[in-house]
């Protein structure tokens, strides 16, 4: 494939995702969506207090994509509701999404036609990730947290990507790591590991430069 299709092919992906995650919120009472801003620091009472739309895209991937102990998760109920041709792309898409997973990802190099090629850095993997925002903006030494589906050949982002230092992660894998028991696979899937990512991020004041895509 040309760069030209890669990206024709992308944004047709991404749309669809775009409404998949309209479509999921639809599942999501106000008072789910309040437990979640509670977690980040992001709701006092009953009132939610984001300062930006990139803060309020982390509680809506915690509402979307991660549930207490069995309970469904709102994309879950989503699909469940939604019938879709199989094989088509809005079925890819959305089966690719609710397989995502969440890691702490570095760039290694630009693709060579599209594109990123990242590390996995709990599962020592590499992706191709393709993602327009990230491949015009960011450094090739940038590390980022968030969740990665793969709906084709390449990867996309599922939503807002979290920057992070050195010393923010490591503080938060370790804490993650002992607690596991050093199993990187237990501390990637673990809601705990994303909230508490999140929490440091917006604490840290890294949201206020996110835009989301």
């Amino acid at each position: 494939m040309t760069r030209d299709q890669i990206l024709e092919r992308y944004r047709h992906l991404r749309a669809i995702s775009t409404d998949h995650h309209s479509g999921a919120l639809k599942f999501l009472s106000r008072q789910a969506l309040l437990e979640h801003a509670k977690r980040l620091g992001l709701a006092t009472g009953g009132m939610l207090v984001a300062e930006s739309e990139a803060e309020m895209t982390l509680v809506f991937d915690l509402a979307l994509y991660t549930a207490k102990e069995r309970r469904s998760r709102a994309l879950d109920r989503y699909a469940r509701a939604t019938p879709l041709p199989p094989g088509s792309d809005a079925a890819r898409m959305l089966e690719a999404m609710r397989h995502a997973r969440f890691s702490v990802w570095r760039i290694k190099q630009r693709h060579e036609t599209a594109g990123l090629i990242i590390t996995d850095v709990l599962r020592e993997a590499e992706v191709w990730l393709v993602d327009e925002q990230l491949e015009a903006s960011a450094p090739e030494d940038l590390s980022f947290a968030g969740r990665i589906c793969e709906p084709d050949r390449f990867a996309m982002s599922c939503g807002v990507v979290v920057p992070i230092y050195r010393e923010l992660i490591e503080e938060v894998a370790l804490d993650m790591l002992a607690w596991r028991r050093g199993d990187p696979e237990h501390v990637a899937q673990d809601p705990h590991f994303a909230i508490a990512i999140y929490r440091a991020a917006i604490d840290s004041g890294i949201m206020s430069n996110v835009a989301d895509e």
